[in-house]
């Protein structure tokens, strides 16, 4: 393992690497694959994803087109639902727990930026910050989850919201940024 890697997995500041360059492409190459199948195609779908993913609960289904940078670092919890155009930055693990419903083209971004070193982000810097999602949790279409927020349990992200914070179980939220709007 190069030693950029080793920083990412320890969630330190890093640089891009050719070892991180090459996981990424082969991710890509098989993400290809998935995204390629036919509609009636769910057994491969899911063949692919169990090879890919670090975990992928009985039951769980993701439709394509699906991207992720590596897929290593994440795990769908059973019967969990991911809808079409999902992107999850999998710098850092993404935990996604189960009976989760994920709306099309959500955002799931782990990965960190210098906001004041300016040089450092110029160098291409980054450090990348778990995503945790509860169980039974739903997210609307269009969400973003920044890095290193925790989504409680059984609560409800309003369409188009922008999660910048920790949001807790049994509750709705919604807006940019996402305010937790009442009690569930």
């Amino acid at each position: 393992m190069g030693e950029q890697k080793d920083r990412m997995l320890r969630g330190d500041w890093y640089l891009d690497e050719p070892d991180l360059v090459a996981e990424r492409r082969r991710c890509w190459r098989v993400l290809d694959r998935f995204n390629a199948t036919g509609a009636d195609d769910d057994v491969e779908r899911r063949r692919i994803l169990e090879q890919l993913l670090a975990g992928f609960g009985p039951g769980a289904c993701v439709l394509p087109r699906f991207q992720c940078s590596y897929g290593s670092l994440i795990s769908i919890g059973a019967n969990s639902f991911v809808n079409n155009d999902a992107v999850f930055m999998d710098d850092a693990p993404i935990t996604i727990g189960d009976d989760v419903r994920i709306g099309p083209r959500t955002q799931l971004l782990t990965a960190l930026h210098p906001v004041e070193d300016h040089e450092r982000r110029r160098a291409g810097w980054e450090r990348p910050a778990a995503i945790t999602i509860g169980d039974n949790t739903w997210l609307g279409g269009g969400v973003i989850v920044c890095p290193g927020v925790t989504i409680g349990e059984n609560t409800v992200i309003g369409a188009g919201s922008v999660v910048t914070r920790d949001i807790p179980d049994h509750v709705f939220a919604a807006g940019n940024p996402a305010r937790i709007i009442r009690r569930l």
